[in-house]
């Protein structure tokens, strides 16, 4: 096998079990997933985190990964220290260097099959549209955050997660774990075209750019006022409103959305964001030409 060597990383968040189970299962049924003959690792990303059934124990590992915690020898948290771990042994000048990292979650919020980039590399562009052309999946762009960064695809050259929902905290689905393999699937294909010189991009890419997120309504002490209401619940990726119920209050009274364009909503109510203050992030749709330079730089990871 040649080509570019690909990390899969399952089990970022400890109580995310879909994806580690998918690959614990292709250990024992090699025939499970074709690999298209792309050289690839496994890892679980926070073990002592699965094993505890908990998203983390320290920090979010899917937060620990920024030049100024990676750089830090004084900064203990089992988070970051995985961090660190995961660099030195597959970073690109790691001890078994990949270039290209697909990391593997799961999500509570009716998310469907969806890909997250971070930022705007063009190698992680022309990657999300090779899978985006493939299956149909619709791509969240997260950039402009300050209070949410370090994530573990940006240590590699080339990374996109795939999320998959909705599913409940620590409960393997049948569907989910399907839907999981799919999109590995389609990845490994498309990245042995590219390996071969074939790959076939498509002329766009369709993005759903950050615009910020929303927190629950909150009293002067931090507790919650009220939850997402009904009509929005299980709505991802379609688009809000003026006047759109987003909050109910406990005694019925409904907060309407009331601004003067038209967000669309992901991440509606997932479990895991509450602790971040972020009921649902707010986006918006644009169609991107996908460039030549997108595709130079996905394909010069071959050569390295």
């Amino acid at each position: 096998m040649s080509g570019i060597p690909v990390l899969l990383v399952a089990g970022t968040h400890g109580n995310e079990m879909n994806a580690p189970w998918l690959i614990n299962q292709w250990a024992k049924n090699p025939d499970l997933i074709n690999n298209h003959d792309v050289r690839f690792s496994t890892v679980i990303g926070n073990p002592s985190a699965l094993k505890a059934c908990r998203r983390y124990l320290d920090r979010d590992l899917n937060r620990s990964f920024s030049a100024d915690l990676l750089g830090d020898p004084l900064n203990a948290d089992h988070e970051v220290v995985r961090a660190r771990e995961l660099v030195s042994l597959y970073g690109p000048q790691g001890v078994h260097p990949h270039q290209i990292v697909i990391d593997l979650h799961s999500t509570t919020s009716s998310m469907g099959s969806s890909l997250v980039v971070y930022g705007r590399r063009p190698t992680d562009l022309a990657f999300a549209s090779l899978i985006q052309s493939r299956l149909g999946l619709p791509v969240y762009l997260h950039e402009g955050d300050k209070e949410q960064k370090g994530f573990l695809v940006e240590a590699w050259p080339c990374g996109l997660v795939i999320e998959v929902g909705p599913v409940p905290q620590a409960v393997i689905q049948d569907s989910i774990v399907q839907r999981t393999r799919l999109a590995l699937s389609a990845c490994f294909e498309e990245i042995a075209k590219v390996n071969s010189g074939q790959p076939l991009f498509p002329d766009e890419l369709v993005v759903h750019l950050h615009l910020g997120s929303l927190d629950f309504p909150r009293d002067v002490k931090g507790q919650l006022q009220a939850c997402i209401h009904q009509d929005l619940q299980g709505k991802d990726w379609y688009p809000l409103n003026y006047g759109d119920p987003l909050f109910v209050r406990g005694n019925g009274d409904i907060i309407r959305f009331d601004g003067d364009y038209q967000p669309i909503p992901v991440f509606i109510n997932e479990a895991a964001y509450a602790e971040k203050k972020i009921s649902m992030s707010l986006t918006k749709r644009e169609v991107w030409t996908v460039s030549m330079e997108w595709q130079l730089a996905l394909n010069d990871l071959v050569d390295i």
